[in-house]
C-alpha cells in the first residue's frame, strides 16, 4: 500500500506536472485523485439514484452530489455543491447522443463545461479540478442514425487532471462566479506535449468535476477530493460528427461555428433572396 503511484496535474500553458499519490493517503481520505488505476471508474448505468438530484423545475442548472467512495467519521463544517450551467442545452445534446470531436492540435468542447458553486466556506481557499474518464469498457460505432457498441474499448491513455488556472482562491472568491473550464482541449494525439485530454475516437466518456479545500497546489495529493459527476455531460468522442442532429445543435448553439452557417444555410438563404431581387427587377 505504501508504493508510490503517478497522476497528472494540468495547468493551462504549463506542460503536466507529475506529482506521487501514496495509495494510504487516498483511501484514508477517500481520493479519486489516483484514478482509474486505484479506484474503479462507476459507469453511468451502475449510478443508483442517490449520485444525483433534480432542482426544482425553476432551475435553471442541476446539482450532482459527490460520490461517496467510502465511509469517513471525518466531519466538515462546509458542504460544496456545484450546479451545472446551461443544463438544458447539455440535456438537449444527451437526448440525441452528445459528440465531441478530437482532433491533433486540441479542440474545446461544446457546450462548454461552466458551473457555479455554493456552500463553500467563503474564507478558506479551494482549488477546482476536472478530469474526463471512460464511461464504460466499449467501443462505439454509429450505425442506422444511432450509435450502437461495435466491441471492446482500446486502451486508455493516463488521464489528466485539468486544474482551473484560478486555483486556489477562496470560497467566497468561486461562489461569485461561473466556473467556466473552456480552455479544456481534447486531443487525439497521444504524444501530445500541452497538457490535452488525450481520448480515443468512438468511445464514451465522462467529465467529472472535483473541489479540493486546499490553500497550494502542491497539498494535492494528500487532499480530500470530493467529485461531482452530471449523467447529460457524457459524450462520445469523434474525428468528425456521425448525426447530422448534434451536427445543427451545434451550429445552432455555438457562436463559433459562424463558419458553418455562412457555408450553409445562411448561403442558401443569401442565394435565394438574391434570386427574388432578380425576378422583381425583371418585372419592372
Amino acid at each position: 500500500l505504501h508504493t508510490a503511484v503517478f497522476s497528472k496535474l494540468c495547468v493551462p500553458g504549463e506542460v503536466p506536472r507529475t506529482f506521487p499519490v501514496r495509495v494510504t493517503d487516498a483511501a484514508l481520505h477517500g481520493t479519486l485523485l489516483a484514478g482509474p488505476s486505484l479506484f474503479p471508474v462507476i459507469p453511468v448505468s451502475s449510478r443508483g439514484p442517490s449520485d444525483s438530484s433534480a432542482e426544482p423545475p425553476e432551475q435553471s442548472a442541476m446539482f450532482c452530489r459527490p460520490l461517496e467512495t467510502m465511509e469517513s467519521a471525518e466531519t466538515t463544517e462546509d458542504e460544496p455543491k456545484v450546479y451545472l450551467e446551461a443544463s438544458d442545452l447539455w440535456r438537449q445534446f444527451h437526448k440525441c447522443g452528445t459528440e465531441m470531436v478530437i482532433t491533433k492540435s486540441g479542440r474545446r468542447m461544446f457546450p462548454p463545461l461552466k458551473a457555479r458553486c455554493s456552500g463553500m466556506d467563503r474564507k478558506a481557499k479551494y482549488i477546482l479540478l476536472m478530469d474526463i474518464v471512460a464511461a464504460d469498457d466499449c467501443r462505439y460505432k454509429f450505425h442506422n442514425s444511432r450509435w450502437m457498441v461495435a466491441g471492446k474499448a482500446d486502451p486508455e491513455m493516463p488521464k489528466r487532471m485539468y486544474i482551473h488556472p484560478d486555483s486556489p482562491a477562496t470560497g467566497e472568491q468561486w461562489m461569485s462566479k461561473v466556473v467556466n473550464f473552456h480552455k479544456l482541449k481534447l486531443t487525439n494525439n497521444i504524444s501530445d506535449k500541452h497538457g490535452f485530454t488525450i481520448l480515443n475516437s468512438m468511445h464514451k466518456y465522462q467529465p467529472r468535476f472535483h473541489v479540493v479545500k486546499a490553500n497550494d497546489i502542491l497539498k494535492l495529493p494528500y487532499s480530500t477530493f470530493r467529485t461531482y459527476i452530471f449523467p447529460e455531460t457524457e459524450f462520445i468522442a469523434v474525428t468528425a460528427y456521425q448525426n447530422d442532429k448534434i451536427t445543427q445543435l451545434k451550429i445552432d448553439n455555438n457562436p463559433f461555428a459562424k463558419g458553418f452557417r455562412d457555408t450553409g444555410n445562411g448561403r442558401r438563404e443569401k442565394s435565394a433572396m438574391l434570386q427574388m431581387s432578380v425576378r422583381i427587377r425583371s418585372r419592372k
